[in-house]
């Protein structure tokens, strides 16, 4: 282990970690988790092993909070795993892949990029990387309802990426793949690895966690059975293994006799190489894939998104040319006319006045724009009663006489008005 691995502070730190669940009557019926102690530290891919009903997802709800612990220490970035202030860097794909069936592919990132309240651009850029990515960009156009369970798995690993989480959680994450997406999986833990990520993986296939972790926990019973990297649990120190290019069974004949007379010991078997059936299955659809062979199921997927650990585009920058953007589409008219609008509609004493009167109410009229004389305050300009007032004497009289209208309805709502702005002056 290097020294650097080990200098390197914790992510997640956990002493004495117990988990019991009660019944109503708060008795203890199950230990899900019994005095566990591990760490998981900055850049590295840690592994969470054990069959199923070992403590791996009750572990993981812990560390995201879901779940309070019975007894012991617990900590996620120096944290109480219940602080909201670390959630927005964590990415998390729980065992089940909870999506709403009626969003498509798009519509759904942008949903939780939202939440996140990432900018529109941002949104945009990130949403095209992760579908291309996961191999979906073909099928943007359809809800998720009719995806099937390693389509919806694939965009689920694309949800718990968009927020470029510093600490990446998966449980199960090769549930209901295909070999294709398995494989891309797999490629795309080493490669977030190398650009730095801090990522939990907890699975029960062995094979998944071998070529990726670079340390494992194995539980059982809620207990750890075994931690260290792989080469310290995996190593074999009975046996040797040289791999040598096909020989004549004479040549292995008399390797086998200077085996004898210099170790004493004889050759154990000796075997045809063969390729691993993954390598196999992932040659045929290369060349499938060459041929252009149609399918209507998810692709391989692209490049690892850019925004993900290096590469990516300063927050600052990106935020910067979102905000030219919206300036540019912004509305373009001066100040001016807003004071325009303002002065071409009636005001709420004008309307008054006429309905009481029996006029029709004023209209906007499409008033050229005022000069800058005209916009700016004077101290001889009429307060807004006196120009009421002025309105409603050039009001023409819809009867001579007057008989249709009482002016003292008129008088007595303006003169509420002033002895209102009196008093308030006073």
């Amino acid at each position: 282990m290097s020294a650097s691995s080990e200098q390197a502070r914790p992510i997640v730190e956990a002493i004495g970690l117990t988990k019991d669940f009660s019944d109503f009557w708060m008795r203890s019926k199950a230990r899900a988790v019994d005095g566990i102690d591990f760490e998981i530290r900055e850049r590295e891919i840690f592994g969470l092993l054990g069959p199923n009903g070992s403590g791996k997802s009750t572990t993981i709800k812990l560390i995201l909070g879901l779940l309070r612990r019975s007894r012991g220490k617990l900590s996620v970035f120096g944290r109480d795993p219940g602080d909201v202030s670390v959630k927005s860097r964590i990415g998390y794909l729980p065992e089940e892949s909870y999506l709403y069936r009626f969003l498509n592919p798009r519509e759904t990132l942008e949903y939780y990029a939202k939440l996140f309240g990432q900018r529109r651009s941002i949104r945009r850029e990130r949403v095209d990387e992760l579908l291309e990515m996961v191999g979906l960009q073909h099928v943007t156009h359809r809800a998720v309802g009719e995806f099937s369970k390693g389509m919806a798995r694939r965009l689920g690993l694309a949800q718990a990426l968009i927020n470029d989480p510093e600490f990446l959680i998966l449980d199960e994450p090769t549930s209901g793949l295909d070999p294709i997406g398995t494989h891309q999986v797999k490629e795309l833990l080493i490669e977030l690895g190398r650009r730095g990520k801090t990522i939990l993986l907890s699975s029960h296939l062995l094979a998944d966690v071998e070529d990726v972790c670079t340390r494992m926990v194995i539980l059982y019973g809620g207990r750890i059975r075994a931690q260290g990297t792989a080469g310290e649990l995996l190593s074999d120190t009975d046996h040797t293994v040289i791999r040598l290019p096909k020989l004549r069974a004479a040549t292995i004949g008399r390797i086998d006799e200077l085996v004898r007379r210099e170790e004493g010991v004889a050759v154990e078997s000796v075997q045809p190489a063969r390729q691993r059936l993954e390598e196999f299955f992932m040659g045929l659809v290369a060349k499938a894939q060459a041929e252009q062979a149609a399918t209507s199921g998810a692709l391989q997927g692209g490049q690892t998104a850019r925004f993900l650990g290096g590469g990516a585009e300063p927050a600052t920058q990106s935020e910067g040319r979102e905000l030219v953007e919206d300036l540019k589409r912004g509305d373009d008219r001066p100040a001016a006319a807003t004071a325009v609008k303002t002065a071409a509609n009636p005001t709420p004493q004008q309307d008054v006045l006429a309905e009481l009167s029996g006029a029709p109410a004023s209209k906007p009229a499409s008033t050229p724009a005022p000069s800058t004389a005209s916009v700016a305050p004077s101290a001889s300009a009429p307060t807004s009663t006196q120009a009421a007032e002025a309105a409603a004497a050039k009001q023409p009289a819809p009867n001579a006489a007057g008989k249709d209208v009482d002016r003292s309805i008129i008088e007595g709502l303006l003169g509420d008005q002033r002895d209102g702005s009196s008093g308030k002056r006073d």
